[in-house]
């Protein structure tokens, strides 16, 4: 007997909504009430509902398409990952269409939705939630988590030494006698974020330094208030240097010593956690917590196809080392009085 493919009609009964209004809630386009848009992706979700007709043909196959989810494009980091990944695929014959997800879930599963239909033969994402693996392990699709892990279904994954980066980096400030380093990180729950705030503590905590907690300070994804934020710190933490845990932090921070007449580093020090093209191209050059971006990226691919070859073996990660690069950003602290 055959299986009757799930329709929008099925969908929108399931959920008990009109036919127009599941299709404006699956295809994103024009508006729907958050609770009737979370009602219908929930029973989509447990109906196994595959949006594109045309796949469906497809049932028993994969393409030669990967799919690839990142949080911004607009981030060099991101654009760099891509890079890594598509070269590897295209040497492998295989395309890569990918998705950038603005650190927003419902994007994220949305693009997830989108490579199910296509049968995408795998997904590498830098995962926003945890829905999306689920989803993924569902239809039976091989993920590649990188530069996080989310996912609690078993994956592959290819992460940085984030705890181990934040500490060369402010183990490099205390050692030029800093006592009251300001740290910017991300305001997630994300595995790179608690690890580079870990590494900062535990820099301190084994050089005998307590850690004020008004010198950390979390900043959202493009935070209209991130300056603001930054303009506070100085004024009321006092930091003689500061740690940018992302490129993003950094360029604000950067930006805001700059507007404040600031110099590097006779009044304060600044490091950033990774290395992209503006950080050498100021005067000076910023201390940078350099991550292997591209190579990351080919990693992920790799894993991914090996994957498709093979479904069968545990879960690999591979943990990879960011390196110090010290330039001109950072020096000793200013002597008191002067």
């Amino acid at each position: 007997m055959a299986i009757r493919a799930v329709t929008l009609a099925d969908i929108a009964r399931e959920a008990g909504t009109s036919r127009s209004t599941a299709s404006r809630a699956l295809n994103g386009r024009g508006y729907v009430s958050a609770r009737a848009r979370a009602r219908l992706l929930a029973a989509a979700d447990r109906m196994g509902y595959v949006p594109n007709a045309s796949a469906r043909t497809l049932k028993q196959k994969t393409s030669r398409v990967v799919g690839v989810v990142v949080t911004d494009l607009g981030n060099e980091f991101y654009a760099r990952l891509a890079a890594g990944i598509e070269q590897t695929l295209r040497e492998a014959d295989h395309q890569m269409v990918l998705v950038a997800d603005n650190s927003d879930s419902e994007q994220e599963l949305r693009g997830i939705r989108t490579f199910i239909a296509m049968r995408a033969a795998g997904v590498i994402m830098t995962p926003a939630n945890d829905a999306s693996g689920a989803l993924l392990a569902r239809h039976d699709v091989r993920i590649v988590e990188v530069d996080r892990r989310l996912a609690d279904v078993p994956c592959d994954a290819v992460v940085i030494d984030n705890q181990r980066g934040a500490q060369d980096a402010t183990e490099h400030l205390l050692e030029l006698g800093h006592r009251r380093i300001g740290i910017l990180a991300a305001d997630t729950d994300w595995t790179t974020d608690a690890g580079r705030v870990g590494g900062y503590r535990l820099a301190h905590d084994q050089g005998g330094v307590p850690v004020d907690e008004r010198l950390i300070v979390r900043i959202g994804f493009h935070a209209p208030d991130a300056e603001t934020k930054i303009d506070a710190l100085l004024d009321d933490g006092s930091p003689t240097a500061i740690f940018a845990a992302n490129n993003p932090l950094a360029e604000a921070a950067w930006n805001v010593l700059r507007r404040r007449g600031l110099a590097l580093p006779r009044d304060v020090s600044l490091v950033a956690f990774d290395d992209v093209p503006w950080m050498t191209m100021v005067e000076p050059g910023i201390t940078v917590i350099a991550q292997p971006t591209i190579e990351m990226g080919r990693r992920a691919a790799r894993l991914l196809l090996a994957r498709v070859d093979d479904g069968v073996g545990e879960p690999h990660v591979e943990l990879l080392q960011p390196t110090l690069v010290v330039r001109g950003s950072t020096g000793p602290p200013r002597p008191s009085g002067r």
